[in-house]
């Protein structure tokens, strides 16, 4: 986690003194997630509708390429409560300029699972994003993400294996 928190800082300085670009902001909305199980499992896995707020820096690498590095609360998982799952999250998207209005991008998130312990399940997920954004004005956007976790939530002694999926909607402000 050090390293990891480490790269991030040194990626955001190097990012800083080289880029024409910065800026800052917030963004939040829908979550609609669910897990990828590898079999079948008893439980009903129904997708959970909850919501996801965060705050972001966008540093420009040049006229057409940034990096977005963020961290944010996501509220994950299933439906049922066993299977709620709520993580902060550090994504950090490389983002592409198709026109004025339309970017977007992809990378890794690393995910901390909060509020819960000993229940079985892992306290770091890591998974792959990719997004769209759609620019409104200067300042305000609105954006879709789909989240695909790369890693098995579950502890290797419980034998169950499953991912996160997550599709995230919602709106951003960019100071």
């Amino acid at each position: 986690m050090k390293k990891i928190l480490l790269f991030t800082i040194l990626l955001g300085i190097t990012g800083y003194g080289f880029s024409q670009d910065v800026k800052y902001g917030i963004r939040g909305g829908l979550n609609i997630s669910n897990l990828d199980f590898e079999e079948s499992y008893t439980l009903d896995n129904e997708h959970r509708n909850s919501m996801y707020i965060g705050f972001f820096a966008y540093i420009g690498i040049s006229k057409t390429v940034a990096i977005a590095p963020e961290i944010q609360f996501s509220a994950e998982g299933a439906k049922i409560e066993v299977l709620n799952l709520d993580y902060i999250q550090t994504p950090i998207l490389l983002q592409f300029r198709l026109s004025e209005k339309l970017h977007v991008g992809a990378g890794p998130q690393i995910g901390l699972k909060v509020h819960k312990e000993d229940d079985g399940i892992r306290n770091f997920a890591y998974s792959a994003i990719a997004g769209i954004e759609y620019k409104i004005n200067y300042a305000i956007f609105v954006d879709a993400r789909y989240t695909y976790g790369i890693s098995n939530i579950f502890d290797d002694e419980l034998g169950i294996t499953a991912k996160n999926r997550n599709i995230q909607i919602g709106v951003g402000y960019k100071f």
